[in-house]
């Protein structure tokens, strides 16, 4: 059964943004598990989420364990079949959806994408982007399926508030409830993808997972994936001075069993809200903008960066 999270009471339209963070299984078939997801999201809806997130690649089962040329059949376009579907329901519920997708830009070319779909006009895509760090190691062997995003500045379209839903890398999306950065999975290991997404605007950065333990691991390495897991990414919280959402699923396929624990963590690096290891869960976190103000006024970070010594990020090794 699934077990969720129960949120507190909250008035549409009033008080602190509300997320929501969808964390399930997937089974083998597609079709269900994008139902699955559609009903966790009207449930979401009917709790008073204003924006839901799905974990990475919801609609299958996580397919680079191998690498196998027939599962690029998993892909679609983007738009395709998928988002058409999610718009229809964002603009039937009034809500703002993220989701993750396997998507087929071109014979060829595939990319680990993350859609932001607004409600307006009956539904819409507000933004697109490419996952930009692709991993390639036992059980995660992604380069074999993903081309990795296109950098900021080779296609227009990079600014915050656009909608060409067409962003290329880093960026911040305006809701009328908050800025919006997407990032996916691996990307969460690196810090200057959080900065770059955090200094185009974004309050809250979005980072649809699948991670998780393979089944040869102790116990004790087990709790040190997940401590450093969580750690990195309130670590990017604290230092950009925004709100930090892992979104991750549960269940074992193959030789992988999933962590779940997604969370929220506020601009301070604490978690308001986090996910059992196992179960199926909706997880609420309700984020109060103002704390970004708060916090990077006592921590001023980002004023105290020092921009004229940073020339040698560019570069692959000093």
């Amino acid at each position: 059964m699934t077990t969720r999270n129960t949120p507190p009471s909250q008035s549409a339209g009033a008080g602190p943004v509300r997320i929501a963070l969808l964390q399930h299984n997937c089974g083998t078939d597609p079709a269900q598990n994008i139902e699955k997801a559609i009903g966790l999201t009207r449930e979401a809806a009917s709790h008073g989420a204003q924006i839901v997130a799905t974990q990475e690649l919801f609609a299958s089962q996580y397919f680079p364990q191998i690498e196998d040329a027939k599962r690029y059949g998993l892909a679609e376009t983007i738009p395709g079949p998928t988002t058409q579907r999610l718009c229809g329901l964002a603009g039937e519920l009034g809500i703002y959806i993220t989701a993750s997708l396997f998507e087929k830009r071109a014979q060829g070319v595939y990319h680990n994408t993350s859609v932001l779909i607004s409600p307006d006009g009956g539904g819409r895509i507000a933004g697109t982007y490419r996952k930009m760090h692709i991993p390639d190691d036992p059980n995660f062997y992604e380069k074999f399926y993903f081309t990795p995003g296109d950098a900021p500045g080779n296609v227009p379209g990079n600014a915050v508030g656009g909608d060409s839903g067409t962003h290329p890398g880093w960026q911040a999306i305006q809701t009328p409830h908050a800025n919006v950065g997407m990032l996916i999975c691996w990307d969460q290991w690196f810090p200057e993808a959080a900065r770059l997404t955090a200094l185009g605007g974004a309050q809250i950065i979005f980072y649809p997972t699948a991670i998780g333990w393979a089944s040869n691991e102790t116990p004790d390495e087990r709790k040190r994936q997940l401590d450093t897991w969580q750690t990195v990414q309130r670590s990017h919280a604290i230092t950009n001075g925004v709100f930090v959402v892992a979104i991750n699923r549960v269940g074992t396929e193959g030789d992988l069993q999933f962590w779940g624990s997604s969370f929220v963590a506020d601009p301070g690096g604490n978690v308001i809200a986090k996910a059992d290891p196992q179960q199926e869960q909706i997880i609420y976190a309700d984020c109060d903008l103002s704390l970004i103000d708060e916090y990077r006024q006592a921590w001023p970070f980002l004023r105290d960066r020092r921009v004229d010594a940073y020339r040698g990020l560019t570069q692959r090794y000093l």
